[in-house]
């Protein structure tokens, strides 16, 4: 695979070889002394893409050579390589025809998505963009090729963070037992999003840097590579590296489950890369490589700071300074989670914090920081962090589990067997709850209500504005059962917070204006949009419009409810989250119970999943929820109400 082809394709007329690059074909025939260059460009392209559009930085940069490596040896679509999370997309993207404009819109309202997705491209066999997903799905490919009797290769390229999952650790036990023929790439770079944690980490970064093993596996190599008859000098030198490390360090677990471990390999060496993966390529069981990677691996700012260059927004790509907000913006939603839990952990030394690999995102690497004996980072594993929180309240602890909406979709089981079922005081924060544009479907928060709502004993509540988000946080931590706080993604509203929390009264709405025509039942940041729509239907139709911030989903405040409806002849709810079976559908199904009729038009969004698009703003025009569709949507509903239904009558 290193020798030059000879119909390896010239530079296209910029100078440069990615410009070159249409198919994972055109990777193959390319010079083997042509890869330094090609990986040189990539590197170029990713970062000036990312400072314009943010992104997955440091991933990718970090597999830059490993992706090249893959294209060398497999033929996709063919072949299928199977990219956990897909954070580390953005080569694979690059050499499997989305090159040039297309991947200049990446994460852009119309461009590519920021994920690999199968309906965006065949080169992309399984989508995906929570971790932990590939080696299930690779094994599931894997065992599909082997009933129908095809003969393609499967790959898993799996981060170090993926192996704290628990569904990759039932996957690794059904291996052996389920496929003969599978290669699993461990991209090993120390990081998921934060730093990894666990006795699996421990393992492979004493795996990866006994200097005995590495200073004997260099000179070795460099020995056995120098003799003549290459080819069969590298069989025999891997032979070696499989047969002598375990006197070195302790068998890999790997082996234990019955894959041939190879490694550690250098994940920046292309050389190294091909003759490994065609080693596995015609291994004649399971496979592990351990290819060690360097995140943000070309850029100063993305190496020296591996957790802010995970992924963000828009940044100068010569200091690698973020492209901050205006001046005067209000801290965003999980800092003030952060700074409150701070407070509240300090007053209370039963008050711990709990989040899964995402510590700043979360907002709790400050609790990290000033209360670390009340701070608990399990890594990527959602099912432990609900479990583990748990176990911690039957102690008496009060436990505060930080996690996005979209992650928490992974814990539903624990959440109703192992917290709700037996009424444990557990404190939820769903962060990123309603849209996360950039990123897509695979990061909305648009489904917690519908996943929560029909288990007792949960309160779930969502806050107006940053303040009444601390409020809220204080409430359920005096409750004393099993709480969700959802709140959006970004800047709070600009509300100071004040010096002491209010207790708020479990599920009771504020009115924060009356109104004798229509009344807008609002949620979280939608608050602030039914004031505007309840101002422009009173000037423009000199309607009464009054505004309820509904602040509790479950339980809803039936009474006020109730009321209204007695003698408001149309009722309107707003939420940032799915029509189907959230907060609308609560109202809707509390009228019915108590046999009012009264109108109710549901403003929220449809029940299709909802792709990326530059901006919230943008992507509620797509789907007619801007204020001004919101604003025509309730006219003709109000227009129409007589012959519609009778005005609901006390």
């Amino acid at each position: 695979m290193n020798s030059p082809a000879s119909s390896a394709p010239s530079p296209a007329p910029s100078g440069r070889l990615l410009d070159g690059i249409r198919t994972p074909a055109d990777v193959k025939a390319l010079h083997a002394d042509q890869l330094a260059r090609l990986a040189e460009e990539i590197r170029s392209e990713i970062i000036t893409v990312t400072a314009q559009n943010g992104g997955h930085v440091g991933p990718n940069l970090g597999v830059v050579e490993l992706t090249i490596a893959l294209h060398r040896v497999f033929a996709t679509p063919e072949d299928q390589i199977v990219f956990d999370v897909s954070h580390q997309g953005y080569v694979h993207k690059l050499l499997s025809g989305r090159n040039g404009p297309a991947f200049r819109q990446i994460r852009r309202t119309g461009g590519l998505s920021g994920f690999l997705y199968r309906s965006e491209s065949p080169h992309d066999a399984f989508g995906a963009g929570h971790a932990g997903t590939a080696l299930s799905a690779a094994l599931g490919m894997a065992t599909a090729r082997d009933l129908r009797g095809t003969h393609e290769h499967v790959v898993a390229v799996c981060g170090d963070g993926a192996f704290t999952c628990g569904v990759t650790m039932e996957a690794l036990n059904n291996v052996v037992s389920t496929t003969k023929r599978l290669i699993v790439i461990l991209n090993d770079n120390e990081w998921s999003i934060a730093k990894n944690v666990g006795a699996m980490a421990r393992y492979l970064n004493r795996l990866s840097t006994n200097p005995t093993y590495n200073k004997i596996h260099h000179d070795l190599e460099k020995f056995f590579t120098s003799l003549p008859h290459g080819p069969e000098m590298h069989r025999m030198w891997m032979k070696w590296k499989r047969e002598t490390k375990d006197f070195i360090v302790e068998s890999s677990p790997f082996e234990k489950y019955g894959l041939r471990y190879l490694g550690p390999i250098n994940g920046h060496n292309i050389e190294e890369l091909v003759k490994n993966l065609e080693f596995a390529k015609h291994s004649d069981g399971p496979i592990l490589l351990h290819v060690l990677t360097q995140k943000g691996r070309g850029l100063k700012a993305a190496m020296s700071s591996p957790e802010k260059f995970h992924g963000l927004g828009a940044f100068d790509p010569t200091t690698g300074e973020s492209k901050n907000p205006a001046h005067g913006t209000p801290p965003n939603y999980q800092d003030v989670l952060g700074a409150a839990l701070v407070r509240f952990a300090k007053a209370d030394p039963h008050v711990v914090g709990i989040t899964a690999a995402m510590p700043s995102g979360t907002g709790l690497s400050q609790l990290a920081t000033e209360c670390p004996k009340q701070f608990f980072d399990v890594g990527i594993a959602e099912e432990h962090a609900v479990l583990f929180a748990a176990g911690l309240a039957t102690k008496g602890i009060k436990p505060v589990v930080a996690i996005y909406s979209t992650f928490i979709q992974r814990s539903v089981d624990q959440i109703i067997h192992d917290v709700c079922l037996q009424n444990l005081p557990v404190t939820f924060c769903l962060d990123r709850a309603g849209l996360s544009p950039n990123d897509g479907p695979t990061h909305h928060g648009l489904f917690d209500l519908a996943l929560l709502r029909s288990v007792p004993n949960a309160v779930v509540m969502q806050p107006q504005h940053e303040d009444e988000l601390v409020d809220m946080l204080h409430t359920s931590l005096q409750h004393g059962a099993p709480a969700f706080i959802r709140y959006p993604r970004g800047a709070g509203a600009g509300v100071a917070i004040k010096s002491q929390p209010a207790l708020l009264p479990v599920g009771q709405a504020e009115v924060l204006r009356p109104g004798t025509d229509i009344s807008i039942w609002a949620l979280g940041p939608m608050v602030a949009e039914a004031i505007q729509l309840a101002d422009r239907l009173a000037a423009e139709e000199g309607l009464s419009v009054g505004v309820v911030n509904a602040r509790f989903v479950k339980p809803l405040d039936r009474a006020l409810l109730l009321r209204q409806a007695a003698v408001v002849p149309l009722l309107v709810t707003m939420e940032d989250h799915v029509l189907s079976g959230g907060f609308g559908s609560a109202v809707l199904e509390t009228l019915q119970a108590a046999g009012r009729t009264t109108p109710v038009e549901r403003i929220g969004w449809p029940d299709q999943f909802v792709e990326h698009g530059s901006s919230v703003e943008i992507l509620r025009n797509s789907y007619g929820l801007s204020l001004d569709d919101i604003l025509r949507r309730v006219r003709t509903r109000w227009q129409n109400l007589p012959a519609e239904a009778p005005t609901a009558t006390v």
